[in-house]
């Protein structure tokens, strides 16, 4: 969760943000901290760079958990998650990245560590997954960032 109000921050939005609004404040922070605006001065120029990494990061990472986002991605969202199965799952500060058998990778924050535990412990994780965590923590894929790391 601190990840998500850290990206918040770094672009100066709240989560009621719509995507519309969100792409027009990325635009222009990115109009305001592009490196080629400090040509002339190389400090300046690499603090530039630097924000203007993190922008794209949070605003890539915000788009990634917008409602609308989540809308347009359901059904392929339904689809792994009633008929893949887990192969991986990792923990670690409340998120939980698990893996799946379609190739797909989705990221869930604020899962407490008391679940995870039962997910562990459960006798067909799926089964628990599908009652307990795909429908009730605030998720996004990461499949795509993945493959393309």
């Amino acid at each position: 969760m601190r990840r998500i109000l850290s990206h918040r921050k770094i672009l100066g939005v709240t989560e009621n943000v719509a995507l519309k609004d969100l792409k027009t404040i990325y635009r222009n922070l990115m109009k305001e901290w592009h490196p080629d605006k400090f040509h002339d001065n190389h400090e300046q120029k690499t603090e530039a760079e630097e924000k203007s990494k993190k922008i794209i990061e949070a605003y890539h990472f915000l788009v990634s958990i917008a409602p609308e986002t989540k809308e347009q991605m359901m059904s392929a969202y339904l689809e792994t998650t009633n008929n893949a199965s887990i192969e991986d799952f990792e923990y670690k500060s409340e998120l939980l990245r698990i893996s799946f058998s379609d190739g797909t990778t989705y990221e869930y924050f604020g899962v407490p560590k008391s679940i995870y535990v039962k997910l562990v412990n459960a006798e067909t994780p799926g089964r628990f997954a599908r009652r307990h965590i795909y429908h009730e923590f605030l998720y996004r894929s990461t499949s795509k960032l993945v493959a393309g790391e």
